[in-house]
């Protein structure tokens, strides 16, 4: 069944990030920018912070409060490098605490102990009100940083190291029962599930797991999954870049709907509306927010604003 795609917003700069507001606008992160933009329902658009770096995945706290998952933006240059020209804004990733009401932006965590976030992407609330957070690691001009996955608490208190050498750790997820995280790796493009035992812990699985999570799907041909919203029938829904698709995968494993956008680098989607029933997708490329209705209801976060 063929359904409309709407267009919200253009002219944005590699956006990421969709929140669905009660109001009916839609927040959004621009990564080339490095601001949060809110773009209302008849389209215009307004500035919530220049929070600089290089926000990305955005989520509303217990506190009804913003939280930005930073990468620290994309250009930088190798420390062994560093006399050879200027620095780059490049020093480290980090999580921050926006005021929606004022724009205000707060560092909460730039580290996990003595190791530094390198490019945090996405996060999640749990019911606990503590915020699961996937780093994709960053890329350098010939090595590249582990993914992680951690878990923190919204006020600064505490974060803790959930798993780690994740493979370019993107989107991330709760089932609805809140026990299985779901996490993507954008270079490998598996979907993997981490059962979890209490806030900030999982029951690992054994090798050959890399990491301690479940391997749910993995999909053929070069494609590369972003960013994630679960449905309220507990399935997994990835932005997909290259093959320009929302891949709808099943807690079983299976591919249940390929929804092909008008773009080839579909980076998130998320859930609002009344019913839960209109998907809010951003296209990179193309610099678009747009909505379609949704065949399944999406599932309801834990907070929302």
């Amino acid at each position: 069944m063929e359904k409309q795609i709407k267009v919200m917003a253009t002219g944005l700069q590699f956006p990421e990030g969709p929140v669905a507001m009660k109001d009916g606008s839609v927040l959004v992160s621009e990564i080339r920018a490095g601001r949060v933009t809110r773009v209302a329902a008849d389209g215009t658009l307004t500035t919530v912070s220049t929070c600089k770096g290089g926000p990305n995945g955005l989520a509303i706290g217990p506190d009804d409060a913003l939280y930005v998952c930073n990468n620290g933006g994309n250009s930088y240059l190798p420390d062994h490098f560093a006399a050879m020209g200027p620095a780059q804004d490049y020093a480290g990733g980090s999580i921050q605490r926006i005021s929606i009401e004022t724009g205000t932006a707060e560092t909460l965590y730039t580290h996990c102990g003595e190791h530094r976030l390198s490019a945090p992407n996405d996060l999640v609330f749990d019911q606990y009100g503590g915020m699961y957070f996937s780093d994709f690691g960053k890329k350098h001009a010939r090595y590249r940083d582990h993914g992680a996955i951690y878990y923190a608490h919204p006020d600064g208190s505490g974060i803790v190291e959930v798993a780690y050498q994740v493979a370019a750790a993107n989107g991330i997820g709760l089932s609805p029962a809140g026990d299985v995280l779901y996490v993507t790796e954008t270079e490998t493009s598996r979907l993997w599930a981490f059962d979890i035992a209490e806030p900030g812990r999982i029951n690992k699985q054994p090798a050959p797991s890399p990491h301690g999570g479940r391997l749910i799907c993995g999909l053929p041909g070069y494609q590369r999954l972003d960013s994630m919203a679960i449905d309220e029938e507990g399935n997994v829904c990835i932005g997909t870049l290259i093959t320009g698709l929302v891949t709808v995968i099943s807690p079983d494993g299976r591919v249940i709907r390929k929804v092909e956008m008008p773009d080839t680098h579909v980076t998130n989607i998320c859930f609002g509306g009344p019913d839960m029933k209109t998907a809010f997708i951003t296209l990179a490329s193309s610099g678009k927010l747009v909505a379609m209705p949704w065949w399944e209801a999406g599932l309801k976060l834990n907070f929302n604003a």
